[in-house]
């Protein structure tokens, strides 16, 4: 090669003569030795051999592990020299594996063989490799479960549910619930999701099971989801589930598609029957208006009557004979006034008194004496 060539001693300078050989082993090629003289290094031409710098580093690793003593290979004294160090950094691998990290919304459950142990919080905790096991559970975030499959996807199988008063109706919502305890979420049940799913179907049927059709389509919606909300939380307790559950929603409820018809004239009629019981209402409560307004002025009247008799039974008291006397005409005034008769005081009279014919004449222009029946022959007998 042109670089280690010694008529052409390049830019490391003339070889070392072969009498000045390293130490080391005799095989060992030469190291070309640095320039002397000052200024920067300069990199080795293009025309190096990478197969030779390869050998050379191998030999230097052979040397490193005893391989220069002439038996082609690793010297074991070396190796057990080496062993303790990498059986220490390997110790301490396997041990610093066991450092468990948990997060703020995190808990960390420990097992040992298998077993449920203890509980992390947040913070950095510490398990024993090959013998403990860690699970992270996330208890802050809200998890959610559908009942009744979705919009595009429905499943009858677990929305169609019967009702109290014997009706059938569509029903889907979704369960929003929380882990409280991860170890008990984790051990106590199996198959946490599907048994939050049929926890809240059964809780839901049984609800629906106690109401009526129309308030579960109307108004009653709440209360239902409260009731299923309040179930569910005690079940769950009882199997020891570690599981708080947040809300429900109803997302749809309505009659099945097949009797959805029925169900409209149903409502229409319903809406009828409010609006007639509204228009009754008005009315009856018009007529007790006026009644209670009759039933005021007869009051008023009677009570001006009765102070009126009082005024004039204090007058009595006063002159009872004036009084008298005026009562008297006033009544004889009032009956007289409706009444066509002639009454003629026949004190001192001799001769006949003639009347007009206009004194027996009624107001209505028919006169008396026609209308007066005649005797009978025998009663004037």
């Amino acid at each position: 090669m042109p670089w280690n060539d010694n008529a052409n001693p390049g830019p490391w300078g003339s070889p070392p003569p072969e009498g000045d050989k390293p130490k080391g082993s005799a095989d060992e090629p030469r190291r070309p030795q640095r320039p002397q003289g000052e200024g920067p290094r300069r990199p080795p031409p293009e025309g190096v051999d990478l197969n030779e710098l390869i050998d050379r580093y191998m030999l230097q690793l052979r040397g490193l592990l005893g391989g220069g003593n002439g038996g082609g290979g690793p010297d074991p004294s070396n190796l057990l020299r080496y062993l303790p160090i990498a059986a220490g950094l390997a110790v301490f691998l396997v041990m610093l594996s066991g450092v468990v990290i948990v997060g703020q919304r995190e808990r960390a459950v420990i097992t040992t063989f298998g077993a449920w142990t203890r509980t992390y919080g947040p913070g950095i905790g510490y398990r024993v490799p090959l013998i403990e096991g860690v699970t992270k559970v996330n208890i802050s975030s809200l998890r959610k479960t559908e009942v009744g499959g979705s919009t595009s996807a429905p499943s009858l199988q677990e929305s169609l549910m019967l009702t109290g008063d014997q009706n059938v109706v569509d029903l889907r919502f979704t369960v929003n619930w929380r882990v409280s305890d991860p170890g008990k979420f984790l051990f106590n049940i199996s198959s946490q999701e599907a048994t939050v799913k049929a926890v809240a179907e059964s809780a839901m049927r049984e609800v629906v099971g106690r109401s009526d059709l129309d308030p579960i389509l109307s108004t009653g919606k709440a209360q239902v989801q409260d009731q299923t909300v309040e179930l569910m939380q005690r079940v769950l307790d009882s199997y020891n589930a570690g599981i708080i559950i947040d809300s429900i929603q109803i997302e749809d409820a309505q009659p099945p598609k097949e009797v959805v018809a029925a169900f409209q004239d149903v409502a229409t009629a319903g809406q009828n029957k409010e609006a007639k019981i509204n228009k009754a209402r008005g009315e009856a409560a018009g007529i007790q208006q006026n009644a209670l307004g009759y039933k005021a002025q007869v009051v008023n009247e009677a009570r001006g009557e009765a102070q009126r008799f009082n005024q004039v039974y204090e007058q009595y008291k006063l002159a009872p004979a004036v009084t008298r006397q005026r009562l008297y005409i006033e009544t004889m005034e009032k009956v007289l006034s409706k009444s066509n008769k002639v009454i003629i005081d026949g004190k001192g009279v001799t001769a006949p008194i003639v009347l007009s014919p206009d004194a027996f004449r009624r107001k209505d222009g028919t006169s008396s004496l026609s209308a007066t029946p005649q005797p009978s022959q025998g009663a004037a007998q």
